[in-house]
This record gives C-alpha cells, sequence and structure tokens, in this order.
C-alpha cells in the first residue's frame, strides 16, 4: 500500500541559514526516491520571500497564518536569534503553526524560536553549542542539554548546529518509515545514519569568558604558558599566594569548576590542537601536560565520547578521504 503523504513546513524569516533550510529538505527529498511521500513547503510571518543568511532569496509558498495544519514543522535559525529577541511576529507565527502540527523540530538556533513562543517551556533541548548556555538562561524551565546532537521531547524536536539539522531529518523520516529505507537515504546522500559522540567534538572547551579576577587569570596564563609543568591544586596555590581552599572556592564562585578540573581543560584543548596538527595520541599527551596516554584517552571519553585516536582520525585533515585523479583522466 502507497504510504500516505506527509506535509512538512519550513518556517523561515530574514537572515534564516540557508543549509537549516536544504539540508532537511534534500533529506526528505531523497527518501521519495526509496517510496516515501514528503510535500515541502516553505511559509513565513508575512507571506513575503526572505533574504537567507548567503544573501540568496527564499521564495515562500503561504503566510504562516493561512497555511494548513503541517504533520511536521520545522523551525530554521539564523545568526541574530541568540544576539537579538525574537520578532515577535516571528514567535506567534511558531506558535500558531505548531498549535495544529502533529510533531514540532527546530534546526540549530531555531530553538529561540520555539522558546520565544512557549513551546520549549519544561521541555529537554538543545541548540548550536555555542549557544546552550544563553538557551538555558532565555527559557530557565527546559533542560538544555549542551552535547546533544538531537533531543526529542514528545512531539519537540531539537537540534544542534547547522549539519545536525540533517541527523535530524533522518531520524524523522526513520519515526515515519523504518531503519532500512533510512539508511537508504543516508548512504544516498553519503551521511552518518547516526553519527557517534555528541556536539562536543566539535566545539573548543574553554569558549566562555576569561575569568575576571586576577588571580584566576594569572593561574589561567600560568598553565596555558607551560602545561606540562606541576600544576597541582597546592602548586597553583603557592604560586598566585592563596591558600588551596580559597583558590578552590574562588574557581567555584566564579566559574563554576574546580581548579584541577580547569587545569584538564586547559591540557584537553591543547592536546586537541596538537592531534589538529599531526601529532599522535602518545605526542599529544605529553605535549600537553598528561601524565600517560590513558589519562588522555579518559579525558577524551570524559568530554568527547571519542578517543584521542578516533578524534584524530575525523578531525585531523580531510586528504584521507579524497582521491586523487591521475593527469588526463
Amino acid at each position: 500500500m502507497e504510504p500516505r503523504e506527509h506535509h512538512v513546513g519550513f518556517l523561515v524569516f530574514d537572515g534564516m541559514k540557508m543549509l537549516d533550510l536544504s539540508g532537511p529538505a534534500e533529506v526528505f527529498s531523497e527518501a521519495g526516491r526509496f517510496g516515501a511521500r514528503y510535500r515541502l513547503s516553505i511559509v513565513s510571518a508575512g507571506g513575503k520571500p526572505v533574504c537567507s543568511s548567503i544573501g540568496l532569496r527564499v521564495p515562500v509558498d503561504a503566510d504562516a497564518g493561512d497555511a494548513p495544519a503541517f504533520d511536521t514543522l520545522l523551525v530554521v535559525g539564523g545568526d541574530r536569534l541568540p544576539a537579538s529577541p525574537v520578532d515577535p511576529t516571528l514567535a506567534a507565527a511558531a506558535r500558531n503553526l505548531a498549535s495544529r502540527a502533529g510533531r514540532v523540530a527546530s534546526i540549530c538556533t531555531g530553538a529561540f524560536v520555539l522558546a520565544a513562543a512557549g513551546l520549549l517551556d519544561g521541555r529537554r533541548a538543545t541548540t548550536h553549542w555555542q549557544h546552550t548556555a544563553l538557551l538555558a538562561r532565555v527559557c530557565p524551565t527546559a533542560r538544555v542539554e549542551p552535547d546533544a546532537i538531537f533531543v526529542r521531547d514528545g512531539t519537540t524536536y531539537t537540534s544542534a548546529g547547522v549539519t545536525a539539522g540533517i541527523d535530524l531529518a533522518l531520524a524523522l523520516v526513520e519515526a515515519d518509515h523504518g531503519p532500512d529505507l533510512t539508511r537508504g537515504v543516508a548512504r544516498s546522500l553519503v551521511v552518518y545514519m547516526q553519527r557517534s559522540g555528541g556536539q562536543s567534538q566539535f566545539s573548543a572547551s574553554l569558549q566562555g569568558p576569561a575569568p575576571q579576577t586576577p588571580v584566576l587569570r594569572l593561574v589561567q596564563d600560568a598553565v596555558q604558558a607551560d602545561p606540562t609543568a606541576d600544576h597541582s591544586l597546592g602548586a597553583l596555590a603557592a604560586r598566585v599566594r592563596v591558600s588551596p581552599r580559597h583558590l578552590t572556592r574562588m574557581f567555584r564562585d566564579e566559574l563554576d569548576t574546580t581548579p584541577m578540573k580547569y587545569v584538564e581543560l586547559i591540557r584537553f584543548d591543547r592536546a586537541k590542537a596538537l592531534l589538529d596538527a599531526g601529532h599522535n595520541a602518545t605526542e599529544a599527551a605529553a605535549l600537553s601536560g598528561f601524565p600517560s596516554y590513558e589519562s588522555l584517552r579518559r579525558a577524551f571519553a570524559r568530554h568527547l565520547g571519542l578517543s584521542p585516536t578516533r578524534y584524530r582520525q575525523r578531525f585531523t585533515t580531510t586528504g584521507a578521504g579524497s582521491r586523487t585523479s591521475p593527469r588526463g583522466a
């Protein structure tokens, strides 16, 4: 029996990320080659075409207020969303469309539109790793999961940064049509059906604000200058002339961590940079201050869910995945 047509609506706006639209749309379209029936529509608040983040004009099919009920509503993201309040008209459009949709999803910073519409209250959610802390502040009742590629809470889905929209779309197709069809779509698009690890593998661990307290800045500078030196709690406290207990309290109050966890993060970031530069895992461990490869491996497992070797295979170079044609071929 032929599957029922499933209507997917994309809510777009000026400044939207093009890949937030095109990535999931390609997944649903490709699923059609394997027997699925998805119909795609693009809507905006007001019904006017929008301009994407790369300057391309995106036509729309309807005003969000006049759109039919969608089986799936996808709200795209955009760079301006975390930096400025969500337009009330856009939030209202999302709220109205969501009230009539079978399921609702956001791509990347589209989660901020859902939050402004009240659609993440009391729910688990995620967004791009750079903005998870901000999402938790603007929607304090949401349980934000910083490392998730995508999160499902009932019929509400949120996803991480741009390409995570492809992961989310594949998950939605799998929910509709099962793993066999979805595996064919993933293979055709040359993407993982389900990538391993969370989004922290793509992030920098110390992206947060620099310490404001002079003592903590001295600690940071000392560890970054020579991560292989003795940075035990006692050595750090002696270096900045405070007691270990007082230093621990300062880290907890300002950075919500401990001195030793902070040292590990600096060493961990250094190790990632060394792996990116082509060093093997044993060299990276020694040059970043870890006492052994095993301690580096445990740090990678805690922070990324990957081994250093797997990280190096994924992120050091694209050359291994390329093929150069012989001259004249």
